[in-house]
């Protein structure tokens, strides 16, 4: 052997350690977050909701006989067949026609058209209708005073309105407290918070969640791993997570322009091998987070078909703790 090829042979060497190495570090340095965000939801059924009785009295015989009354009805009729956009729309003209001196009624009015917002999950109109009527100054003694306030927390949990919810949560506590301690479960679900789930899973009444948390740690994949995989070898991330035909397509394109890029190097084109190189570069790193983030995704769906089903079992969402509907 040539001390020209000796030479250019170990210089091949060096540079695919340096590469693999570069690599390696650089592929760590890519932040595919850890926490997960997952998105549980729910639908109340009508046959729930049906089957839970009204907070209000029935409208006296004088009451019937007001104009504000006759949309009131209106609404609640749609409200039972949930046709909430109708039910919104009469109960609205009732709280036009009722007198606001009949406070009481006033606050029932705005009640349904909170409770319909929310089942519609319009979550802004429904804090927009507390906030903006005789519901924010009631206390306890309204019929649905712990089912608004669970319902208030829901929505202020699911817009990020943290101050509101961690004040509302604390009122709650003081009155309520077996939905508060239901509320800050649920919240802690939502958002998918591991470590403080592990300590209510500490609590002998809450083993349930230990168990839920145990098997999600046991089935989800290692966003790290995945990463790393790709990075070693273009493809094994998507292997790892199961996704065979994303894992041949790595390995199909990695390999393509790898063996454009030594082509045109080892014919002396410099130009069309940097040009090649640096889409490969592309399609590697670009694997690399792709496998990070479809392990991400891989966890998330994981972790939302397990809570959602441990949550409807022992009735955590919101929409099943409350005791009346229409």
């Amino acid at each position: 052997m040539s001390k020209k090829s000796f030479f250019k042979d170990k210089l091949k060497a060096c540079f695919t350690l340096i590469g693999l190495m570069s690599a390696l570090f650089f592929s760590s340095c890519y932040q595919t977050r850890e926490k997960i965000e997952p998105q549980l939801d729910y639908a109340v059924q009508d046959k729930y909701l049906l089957s839970l009785p009204s907070p209000f009295a029935p409208l006296t015989d004088a009451e019937k006989a007001e104009s504000w009354s006759k949309e009131y009805t209106i609404g609640v009729a749609f409200a039972h067949e949930l046709d909430l956009y109708q039910a919104i729309t009469a109960f609205k003209r009732a709280s036009i026609l009722i007198p606001q001196s009949e406070i009481e009624r006033v606050r029932e009015i705005n009640y349904g058209i909170f409770l319909c917002y929310f089942l519609g999950k319009k979550y802004t109109d429904a804090v927009y209708t507390y906030e903006n009527s005789p519901l924010n100054n009631l206390d306890t003694s309204f019929p649905a005073a712990e089912d608004l306030l669970i319902l208030l927390y829901d929505c202020y949990d699911r817009l990020g309105e943290d101050v509101k919810a961690e004040r509302l949560l604390y009122f709650i506590q003081q009155h309520y407290p077996d939905a508060a301690n239901k509320l800050y479960l649920y919240s802690n679900l939502l958002h998918a918070d591991i470590p403080k789930l592990e300590e209510i899973g500490k609590v002998p009444s809450y083993e349930y969640v230990q168990t839920f948390i145990e098997s999600y740690e046991k089935d989800k994949k290692s966003i790290l791993r995945a990463r790393h995989l790709n990075a070693i070898f273009p493809g094994a991330g998507y292997f790892y997570l199961g996704q065979t035909q994303s894992g041949i397509t790595a390995v199909l394109l990695n390999g393509l322009f790898i063996a454009a890029s030594y082509y045109f190097f080892d014919h002396g084109n410099i130009a069309a091998g940097a040009i090649f190189t640096s889409f490969e570069a592309g399609w590697y790193f670009g694997g690399i987070y792709g496998a990070g983030e479809e392990a991400k995704v891989y966890n998330e769906r994981l972790y939302e078909n397990k809570a959602s089903y441990m949550m409807n079992e022992k009735g955590l969402f919101p929409g099943f703790m409350i005791k009346y509907a229409f």
